[in-house]
């Protein structure tokens, strides 16, 4: 069984950065899609970036895009999100997902088609 554990989370203030790491263990983690998914106050669990399980190709939410970037090293079985120009909308718990599905062709970007999950952790940014 897989676990997730998330690191990174932290109070920043507007326009500043902070990165996250997501550290996988229990399977082989080379052949998965990655995910991060971010869930604010009274918000639904939503999209945030992905990554292919060779690190080829990223996905980005249209709300991240240009601001965050996803990234892994197989060798060290870590995922990575590093946000810049943050934002107080991007205030939220932040998940790190695994694609159940091994070397799938293209990551989804629907919340139930990921498992297992980290247990998240808070970024908060102020204005």
């Amino acid at each position: 069984q897989v676990q997730l554990v998330e690191s990174g989370g932290g109070l920043v203030q507007a326009g500043g950065s902070l990165s996250l790491s997501c550290a996988a263990s229990g399977r082989t983690f080379r052949s998965y899609n990655m995910g991060w998914f971010r869930q604010a106050p009274g918000k639904e669990r939503e999209f945030v970036a992905a990554i292919t399980w060779s690190g080829a190709i990223t996905y980005y939410a249209d709300s991240v895009k240009g601001r965050f970037t996803i990234s892994r090293d197989n060798a060290k079985n870590m995922v990575y999100l590093q946000m810049n120009s943050l934002k107080p909308e991007d205030t939220a718990v932040y998940y790190c997902a695994a694609d159940p599905k091994p070397l799938n062709l293209r990551p989804s970007t629907r919340e139930g088609d990921w498992a297992p999950w980290g247990q998240g952790t808070q970024v908060t940014v102020s204005s």
